[in-house]
């Protein structure tokens, strides 16, 4: 009797243990994730806070300084719509890990950059390999995880993302201000490392089952652009982030002019607002299975357009409380349509996501130039007016196009 167990009351220990280690294992599976997803994301705005500082170390205007952002931007536009694919034939984690573990070298190699076209060619190349995270992470989780996961798991990696994008402005400009701005980039490159390791320890392999050949990975996105519910996530995440960052990016311009005039230390201290972002992304993710996800895409879009209007008020702590807004409406659709699409998307998946994420960057390249050109003519209003009509046409293709067959 004491060396007996009831079959029955053993199947179901075994069973219990077995769903202990799998709740552990997608556990350690997402901080990991989420680590590497913050660490490419703060290489991404390493420079923005140091502008001033390469202008003057290198001779050159603020604007060709801005070069070492948009740069970044521009490339990892180009390169997602690559990254996606290759995981889908390479596997997925094969992608990321290596593609961050590379991302080390060229973050390590700007600081010992002699002239500031060498930075530029360095920022990138980080571009170019940034998408080998950003682009599959989100059909890693899909692969990975229970449906009802999906969501959350995508939420908190857009909280990452938010995380990393903050870290890079804030922690390069507070290790520049103590060590210099080269000392930035050896922190951050560190940092990227240990993310790499972190997921290559921690993250199960992509199942071979998952992978599929060169041709399907790649010319299955073509299959991606007919279907209408694909493209109208693609637009919507396309004209949200041009919304967003043409807000941003010219928001200096008016807060150092009058009636303001505001020193670079206040101003980039706004970029604070983006904490709203950490904040909402996993809320929205969970609200997504109860209101729907197209209607709260669409709610996001139009919070982020009120948003952008209520900064037209001439008051410091309106305008702060407006980017609040935006950073709310902007985040709450932004956690939603990546899982939107990977949840929508036949296969391969991969290229489904690297679409959104070329359309995402695209809509920031974008942004970042033609709302310069309503300021110059028009002043804040014009950036305003740009900024929104941009979401006034992603929100009519989120519930046109994305609404279910």
């Amino acid at each position: 009797m004491v060396g007996r167990l009831d079959p029955a009351l053993s199947g179901r220990y075994v069973g219990r243990s077995m769903s202990i280690a799998g709740t552990e294992r997608r556990t350690w599976m997402r901080a990991a994730l989420y680590v590497g997803t913050a660490a490419v994301y703060s290489d991404m705005y390493i420079s923005q806070p140091l502008l001033p500082l390469l202008s003057k170390e290198y001779g050159v205007a603020p604007a060709e300084a801005g070069l070492s952002v948009s740069a970044v931007v521009l490339a990892i536009a180009m390169a997602s719509s690559f990254h996606g694919p290759l995981g889908d034939a390479l596997g997925r984690k094969r992608v990321m890990v290596g593609a961050t573990l590379l991302l080390a070298a060229p973050t390590l190699l700007c600081a010992f950059t002699p002239s500031f076209h060498v930075l530029v060619a360095l920022r990138a190349l980080q571009g170019l390999l940034i998408p080998g995270m950003t682009a599959v992470s989100v059909a890693y989780i899909g692969e990975e995880l229970p449906v009802d996961e999906v969501g959350p798991a995508v939420g908190g990696l857009i909280a990452a993302s938010v995380a990393g994008g903050l870290a890079g402005r804030v922690g390069s400009g507070a290790v520049a201000a103590h060590l210099g701005w080269r000392a930035a980039f050896v922190v951050f490159a560190a940092t990227t490392l240990a993310g790499a390791l972190l997921m290559a320890l921690s993250l199960p392999p992509s199942p071979a089952r998952a992978r599929v050949g060169w041709g399907r990975a790649y010319g299955g996105m073509l299959v991606h652009l007919r279907d209408r519910r694909l493209v109208g996530a693609f637009l919507a995440g396309l004209t949200l982030f041009f919304g967003f960052i043409g807000v941003f990016t010219y928001l200096p311009s008016r807060l150092t002019a009058a009636p303001f005039r505001l020193g670079t230390g206040p101003v980039s201290s706004v970029y604070l607002v983006y904490v709203a972002g950490v904040v909402i992304s996993p809320i929205a993710s969970r609200l997504a299975a109860r209101l729907g996800s197209v209607r709260l895409m669409a709610a996001g879009l139009v919070v982020s357009a009120f948003g952008v209007v209520a900064t037209l008020v001439p008051s410091l702590p309106a305008i702060v409380a407006s980017l609040v807004i935006l950073c709310v409406g902007m985040f709450t659709a932004q956690s939603i349509a990546p899982s939107f699409v990977n949840l929508t998307a036949s296969e391969p998946k991969g290229g489904a996501s690297a679409l959104y994420l070329a359309f995402y960057y695209w809509g920031g390249t974008l942004g970042s130039v033609l709302p310069g050109l309503a300021w110059q003519r028009w002043a804040w209003p014009g950036v305003v007016v740009v900024c929104v009509g941009a979401m006034g046409l992603g929100l009519l293709s989120a519930v046109t196009l994305c609404r279910a067959r």
